[in-house]
């Protein structure tokens, strides 16, 4: 858990990085060596950037590859200014801007052979939830849980982002799952 401290840290740095982008068109850099080791800790993120309570932008890393503080500016920048979904934020939606970060746990495989194994295994409003089945990947974070309450609708869902058929189940089929940290 991080301290309020920390999370206003990345708070601030999530809306720097946003900022530095408009004006410079370029990531913010980061000078790690003021920081803690918590937020210089390797973590994997999400950044969800909201306006109007609409999704506005969102991005992130499932496996940690980065240090925390880094890994928040980056996404921040990316999910205002690189996703696809959405054009570029422009510097007159800024004071509209909702920003949501989650810290990702490291994922872990739920061991299922069939769909009906995973609904059971499944943790509504507590996990995130990752289908891979090689060519075909996708998440949701557990804030989804807000907008699909219902296991299977959460599951389906997410088989249809993954481009695979909601009937779809494979012996290649993993499910990992994993928690976060948001604010």
């Amino acid at each position: 858990m991080l301290s309020k401290i920390e999370r206003q840290t990345l708070k601030t740095l999530a809306k720097q990085s946003i900022e530095y982008g408009l004006t410079h068109g370029s990531l913010l850099p980061i000078d790690l060596q003021t920081l803690s080791d918590t937020l210089t800790a390797l973590r994997a993120t999400f950044v969800t950037i909201e306006k109007n309570g609409q999704l506005r932008g969102c991005i992130g890393m499932l496996e940690a590859q980065r240090p925390l503080a880094q890994d928040i500016a980056a996404n921040s920048y990316a999910a205002a200014f690189a996703d696809p979904r959405f054009p570029p934020v422009s510097a007159d939606e800024l004071v509209e801007l909702d920003i949501h970060l989650s810290i990702l746990s490291p994922a872990e495989v739920i061991h299922c052979r069939s769909e009906a194994e995973l609904l059971q295994l499944l943790r509504p409003n507590v996990d995130g939830l990752i289908l891979d089945d090689g060519l075909h990947r996708a998440t949701f974070l557990p804030s989804v849980w807000e907008s699909l309450p219902k296991p299977i609708d959460f599951i389906h869902h997410l088989k249809h982002k993954a481009g695979l058929p909601i009937d779809y189940w494979s012996d290649n089929l993993q499910a990992y799952r994993y928690t976060t940290e948001s604010f």
